[in-house]
């Protein structure tokens, strides 16, 4: 069966190993904004434990999106899904950080 959006074939699985470490990436470059702002200030106070999971979060975000953006032929549906993935993980950030729903 053909992929939807790069049309199949040898290129594909280069593709999307590109989608992949592009997630990877841009998860890497959002995680050092906190890494470099701890350095400036003391406000900011991330152990450990923060920082792997705002990575499983942003990996699994990123991935979540690039494996159901690949699914659909129109950048319509690809908005669409990016914003629902976009709106679950603020979702679940914000409740981490301060609580929402009790």
């Amino acid at each position: 069966m053909k992929n939807v959006v790069d049309g199949g074939g040898a290129h594909a699985p280069r593709a999307l190993r590109k989608r992949i470490m592009l997630v990877l990436l841009v998860s890497a470059a959002i995680l050092m904004i906190p890494a470099i702002a701890m350095q400036f200030t003391s406000e900011m106070n991330w152990g450990p434990g923060d920082f792997a999971v705002a990575a499983i979060l942003l990996v699994g975000a990123g991935l979540c999106y690039v494996g159901m953006a690949c699914k659909v032929a129109t950048k319509g549906w690809r908005i669409a899904i990016g914003l629902g993935v976009a709106f679950a993980l603020l979702t679940v950030w914000v409740e981490l950080a301060v609580g929402i729903f009790h």
